[in-house]
């Protein structure tokens, strides 16, 4: 199993993604809350469930190595626990389609003539044009009367 990324944990603990990181934190929270898994002496593990290490780092989100620690803890915990270990993995997959700010960002244009604003960047929302449209009259192509003022 993957490690939890610091990162991805920094983001959704500093309330990055939105509704969707909320909801990925709270999974999270209600994941390393849950009991451990029994093994064959019925006792818990001797390890952290991740508790107090999930608390820490929701007191001071943009901590790094409390981040690290509640990696540490997760993947401790999910050597130990099978079960835990399953959500876990279920749990990363989902976290994953949360947009947290890190990454690449790759930018393509293509397709020929553009007709209206092309915005480069990374997440954006909430954006608003107030260009008009192209006339439907017009190709935008090089060398179109109705496109080119000078003819």
């Amino acid at each position: 199993m993957d490690p939890v990324s610091v990162g991805l944990l920094v983001a959704l603990a500093g309330g990055a993604g939105g509704e969707v990181g909320r909801q990925a934190w709270a999974g999270l929270s209600a994941l390393v809350r849950r009991p451990f898994g029994r093994n064959d002496g019925g006792q818990a593990p001797a390890v952290s469930s991740g508790e107090a290490e999930l608390v820490r780092l929701a007191a001071e989100p943009d901590d790094q190595s409390r981040a690290q620690s509640l990696s540490t803890a997760l993947a401790v915990r999910a050597a130990v626990d099978e079960n835990f270990r399953t959500r876990l993995v279920d749990w990363q997959a989902q976290a994953k389609l949360v947009r947290t700010g890190d990454g690449a960002v790759t930018s393509t244009i293509s397709g020929g003539t553009q007709n209206g604003p092309v915005v480069q960047g990374r997440d954006f929302s909430n954006l608003t044009f107030t260009t008009p449209p192209p006339s439907p009259f017009s190709s935008g192509a090089p060398g179109d009367s109705a496109a080119s003022p000078t003819q």
